[in-house]
């Protein structure tokens, strides 16, 4: 069986290494659509709030107002200069990788898999209109990826 649960949470990034728009810093509503699989127990599988109590505060702790920033980022290292020479503490969600849509589904679907839920797969809404599908096949083939310099996710410490 199948249990869809759907979350939302506003995050900004950009994209260093474009040459657009989205090499600006701009913010998202990022949606989230989580497909996971359960196994009948008894006259329930498991309950809606199970998933909540531990994907809600993920996104508010990590990533709702917060900022997706890359490592390789040159705007990452003024950012820490910046917390450190002001005492400030901003939300920084680091990636291995540039914050693109397919990373932060890299990133969310780990996560999510790491606090023992099994993921079919997930859908992370970036605007209206673009939505990335991402699968366990595509997560396999991410952690299978030698460039990976991690396939657990990590937050900066002391931001």
């Amino acid at each position: 069986m199948v249990i869809e649960k759907e979350y939302k949470f506003y995050a900004a990034h950009r994209n260093e290494q474009l040459e657009d728009k989205c090499s600006n810093l701009h913010g998202h509503r990022y949606g989230l659509k989580c497909l996971f699989e359960v196994e009948r127990n008894g006259s329930y599988t498991t309950l809606f709030g199970d998933f909540d109590a531990k994907i809600e505060p993920l996104l508010k702790n990590n990533y709702d107002h917060g900022m997706l920033i890359h490592t390789a980022d040159p705007l990452y290292q003024t950012l820490l200069d910046h917390c450190e020479r002001t005492g400030e503490k901003l939300r920084l969600k680091v990636f291995d990788a540039p914050t693109t849509v397919e990373n932060l589904a890299f990133m969310l679907f780990s996560e999510i898999t790491e606090m023992g839920f099994r993921l079919v797969g997930i859908e992370v809404r970036e605007t209206d209109t673009s939505v990335l599908q991402y699968s366990r096949e595509d997560w396999v083939a991410d952690c299978r990826d030698r460039s990976r310099t991690q396939c657990k996710p990590t937050v900066a410490k002391g931001t």
